[in-house]
């Protein structure tokens, strides 16, 4: 079961129940909090339910092709309302997860735009932080991301062309337990590090093993299977 740290009492508890969830966004919204809200979404829909996420129009990020950074589609309001908030620097009215803000130091949006590296690598790069933790996006952690996204994505190629076996139930256990202890991505992760290290378990279940959890945090991490 998903918990996640309320804001107002700064306790872990379970997600509002009810069979849809209606998660909010009130602005300004950034990118860091678009990701949090997609992957909660995302997790939460595995355990059978709707939802619905709102984001306010004020957005204060460059870029508006949401699709790029693995954002799903969701629904832009005035006044977004749910039964939770996910909010920057404090706020929101009733249930609320705050999300810490994020220093970008001058010239990574630049690379971005110049270099054509993949925008699934910020997003990656945001994953590598608890949400709740400042950080700074920096070229260098950007070109970092982008190499690592590559490198797991890689190594999907590589497993893919070898026969195929059921995944690995005890490492997508762990997965989903990092997942569901307040969206604990840096320790999914982690998991994934130790599944590809792992030398006890076949290419075809480490494939398997990782589609299935990269379905919640939305890397693509199948697109470079069948490249020459």
């Amino acid at each position: 079961m998903l918990r996640l740290v309320d804001s107002r009492s700064g306790q872990a508890a379970e997600l509002p129940a009810g069979r849809v969830l209606r998660v909010g966004l009130p602005g300004p919204v950034t990118l860091r909090a678009l990701v949090v809200a997609d992957v909660l979404a995302r997790v939460a829909g595995r355990g059978r339910r709707q939802v619905r996420v709102t984001a306010a129009p004020e957005f204060a990020v460059h870029d508006q092709d949401w699709s790029d950074y693995g954002i799903r589609p969701f629904a832009v309001e005035d006044a977004p309302a749910g039964d939770l908030a996910v909010v920057t620097g404090g706020g929101g009215d009733g249930r609320a997860v705050e999300v810490a803000p994020v220093a970008e130091e001058a010239g990574w949006y630049a690379l971005m735009a110049n270099a054509s590296l993949d925008p699934l690598g910020v997003r990656l790069a945001l994953l590598e932080v608890p949400y709740g933790t400042p950080f700074t996006l920096t070229s260098a952690g950007l070109i970092a991301a982008v190499e690592r996204l590559e490198r797991l994505r890689g190594s999907v190629a590589e497993w893919a062309t070898q026969p195929g076996r059921p995944l690995d139930r005890g490492y997508v256990d762990e997965a989903e337990a990092a997942f569901a202890d307040d969206l604990d991505t840096p320790g999914v992760l982690a998991v994934l590090d130790r599944l590809a290290a792992d030398p006890e378990v076949p290419p075809g279940a480490k494939l398997e093993t990782v589609v299935h959890v990269d379905l919640l945090l939305g890397l693509d991490l199948v697109a470079a299977i069948g490249r020459a």
